[in-house]
């Protein structure tokens, strides 16, 4: 058995690293989007863990700041290796009374 790259060699330190940070300072579930009770200690299915967002097996980055977010443990094992585009569609921003259109960046546009 191998064990995965933010459990072993040079990435392990980063991700520790960065894994106190997260639970420092985050508190929202990165894919549920509920509060996370930090009190809960594993086994507890609310407890708070590490998600990659994009998975190791899926080209993910072990340690990246940018790839890991505070989760459930059971949202967490729910996602599994999955992936997920959790970005939300902008709304088309107002100026004026109308909607102009997207394909250029109208608010910059000078006479």
């Amino acid at each position: 058995m191998t064990l995965r790259a933010d459990r072993q060699g040079p990435h392990r330190v980063a991700f520790d690293k960065n894994r106190k940070i997260l639970l420092k300072t985050q508190n929202v579930c990165g894919i549920c989007g509920k509060p996370i009770d930090k009190s809960l200690k594993a086994p507890d299915p609310l407890s708070a863990v590490v998600d990659h967002i994009v998975p190791i097996n899926k080209g993910g980055h072990p340690s990246s700041m940018d790839n890991l977010q505070l989760a459930h443990w059971t949202c967490n094992r729910q996602k599994s290796d999955k992936l997920f585009n959790n970005k939300k569609e902008e709304v088309p921003k107002v100026i004026g009374n109308r909607n102009l259109p997207q394909s250029a960046d109208w608010a910059s546009y000078t006479f």
